[in-house]
């Protein structure tokens, strides 16, 4: 590509909107380019990559014999009211209606779609097992879009789905989907970590993300440097170093709490380590009043508290629901509570310690769970630091991670919604297996970003490169610089190397800003020994360009 009559643009300033390093440099070096927000143009050096890393992504999926398909954007509704998911997405999936009324959705991922495609074949246990994907842009109306590339409302997405008999031939497909999922991530150099993650509005029986380790990322990935546990910190067990009371059970006392409605203010009105407090979080799920009770200086975990209910949706409860009940906002606790409660385990292994009361302006002491009703209990609260690894007891630790990538074991839950069965060796009806797979192409895109730049701008991986040499011209005026500069540049296209020519009018300072900014891998400067058969040639994170002869050099490139 000759930069002075292509689509090339870079800025100099950064980009006021964009809230993270990936965003900002991908829009400045003129990759991409935001039309509203979580939508953005993908431009000709953005596209380059976008296109590498699907051919990565795609080399790996042919290799572990799934086949490429390409299913419709525009869906009709009814798939999704047959699986049950339109309430399961709620107001995230655009809806909209044809001109004949019928209710019809942008497709937000494709299970139901590939499940109806697959009826076409299946008949038998002989007809699988068989693996189908797609490079399909997806359509999720995000509350709050984010992050440039990471938290979008319309996305590429590599997404497969995988066919088989029974729980033992998913394991197979699986197996061969998650090694081709490393081998992609590795392949473009990602620092990753795959940890066990919440199904979700996916359901199924196992969930696993691959996680790109970035301090932008949206995900806590909690993992053990002492053996191979990793998980993401929505499922992440938690295991606490058990604490020693000295002292016996006492009895529980009403006490007052003047404008205290914090558990922070109680615990230091009542001089009281926050530890030794019990506080409550009033809940809306599905429609349902829920409190759920823990330690005071826990984080409530909300998708365990709808694993453990079976619920799709939770948020905090509004006054009119509160009203339902006897509790009180802010002096609220498990004793006597006329609603739905759920406490923590770990409560139940405190001793003498504070909660509401249920009335305004009092708390008890010296409660224990003796005292207290409930009607569930369970892991309901983030892990955090001083916690212990499930599987070796050591001390935890806790990174930020970009979700590249997750994998899913559906089990039958889309083939019974879809009716999708197959006749097995004694003729009997049996449901299928299903499996499905996916991998965001431009997430992917900003965690290489996120983790490979200066303050100069991109540093790309050779293979990710929108191109993988540039050659600068220092003088266009020049004529000998200028011969030069493009009979190298005929010679790398020969060669069949990705190259870049800047025969722009400008001064050597901005081509040289340019350059490291897009992130070209190597440069190539045509300068003043050109006519000496004199280039220099510097790859992107060198200290310094070395000078090298053009017979040299094009030995080097062949």
């Amino acid at each position: 590509m000759k930069l002075k009559n292509s689509f090339f643009y870079t800025l100099r300033e950064d980009v006021r909107d964009e809230d993270s390093i990936s965003g900002n440099l991908l829009v400045k070096a003129g990759f991409i380019k935001k039309t509203s927000a979580g939508v953005y143009m993908m431009l000709p050096l953005g596209l380059r990559v976008e296109n590498k890393i699907e051919n990565i992504i795609r080399k790996h999926m042919n290799e572990a014999g799934a086949q490429e398909v390409k299913m419709p954007a525009l869906i009709a509704a009814e798939y999704y009211e047959d699986s049950g998911r339109m309430k399961g997405f709620g107001p995230s999936i655009f809806k909209l209606k044809d001109r004949s009324g019928k209710d019809m959705v942008l497709g937000p991922t494709h299970e139901e779609l590939f499940a109806f495609a697959a009826k076409n074949k299946i008949r038998s246990y002989k007809d699988m097992p068989f693996n189908l994907y797609q490079f399909q842009t997806k359509y999720r109306d995000e509350p709050r879009a984010r992050f440039g590339l990471v938290r979008v409302k319309e996305f590429v997405m590599k997404d497969a789905y995988s066919f088989d008999c029974d729980e033992k031939g998913l394991d197979e497909s699986y197996r061969k989907m998650f090694e081709a999922y490393k081998k992609s991530f590795d392949e473009m150099g990602i620092n990753y970590r795959i940890v066990k993650a919440d199904t979700g509005v996916m359901g199924g029986l196992l969930s696993e993300e691959f996680q790109a380790i970035a301090p932008l990322g949206e995900d806590t990935v909690v993992y053990c440097d002492s053996c191979s546990y990793s998980s993401n910190l929505e499922v992440g067990e938690t295991i606490r170093v058990k604490r020693e009371y000295s002292e016996a059970e006492k009895e529980k006392e009403l006490v007052e709490t003047p404008h205290c409605q914090s558990i922070e203010d109680v615990a230091k009105y009542l001089k009281l380590d926050i530890r030794d407090t019990v506080k409550a979080l009033i809940m809306n799920v599905d429609g349902q009043l829920v409190i759920c009770f823990i330690n005071g200086e826990r984080d409530l975990n909300e998708a365990k508290v709808l694993k453990l209910l079976k619920g799709n949706e939770i948020g905090f409860a509004d006054d009119e629901l509160i009203a339902t009940s006897n509790a009180v906002p802010g002096y609220c606790g498990p004793i006597d509570l006329n609603c739905k409660v759920i406490i923590d385990k770990e409560v139940l292994e405190m001793r003498n310690f504070c909660c509401g009361a249920n009335q305004k302006g009092y708390h008890y002491i010296n409660v224990n769970p003796k005292d207290i009703k409930y009607d569930l209990v369970g892991d309901i609260v983030n892990t955090k630091d001083g916690d212990l690894c499930p599987l070796c007891g050591q001390p935890l630790k806790f990174t930020k991670g970009i979700e590249v990538g997750n994998t899913f074991k559906l089990g039958t839950k889309y083939s019974k919604a879809m009716n999708l069965q197959y006749a097995d060796v004694e003729n009997k009806l049996q449901d299928v297996w299903m499996g499905s797979y996916g991998i965001g192409i431009g997430r992917t895109m900003a965690a290489i970003v996120e983790q490979s730049h200066d303050d100069k701008g991109i540093i790309w991986p050779d293979n990710i490169a929108p191109y993988k040499y540039t050659i600068l011209i220092m003088n266009s005026k020049d004529e000998t610089q200028i011969k030069v500069a493009n009979e190298l540049y005929d010679k790398f296209n020969e060669c069949g190397e990705e190259v870049i020519l800047d025969d722009r009018d400008e001064r050597p300072g901005v081509k040289f800003n340019d350059a490291e900014l897009i992130g070209i891998p190597y440069r190539i400067t045509v300068g003043k020994k050109a006519g000496e058969g004199i280039v220099e040639f510097k790859h992107r994170t060198a200290e310094k360009a070395e000078e090298i002869s053009i017979e040299d050099l094009l030995n080097k490139i062949r």
